[in-house]
């Protein structure tokens, strides 16, 4: 279900408005009749740290030594830092 309010109606009252989004209902909110924003239900991720363990494998070797060009771009020449 989809409810539609201007934006003076909006901001008259927004806590109802949001207690209906927050009941599963859309809410369109207008301009001159425009759509220009819908409140929604918020929908919380869970996030999980390591997820992918023991998914992913990679070779120590590739980190063994820095990538010249990386390192100019962070710390830039050497020869600029002896002048």
């Amino acid at each position: 279900m989809s409810v539609n309010v201007n934006i003076h109606e909006a901001k008259t009252h927004l806590s109802r408005l949001l207690e209906r989004a927050a009941a599963g209902e859309r809410v369109v909110i207008s301009k001159a009749g425009k759509p220009v924003a819908d409140l929604v239900p918020h929908l919380a991720v869970r996030v999980s740290f390591g997820g992918l363990k023991g998914e992913i494998d990679y070779d120590d070797a590739a980190f063994a030594e820095p990538d010249p060009d990386i390192q100019r771009m962070f710390y830039g020449n050497d020869d600029a830092a002896s002048r």
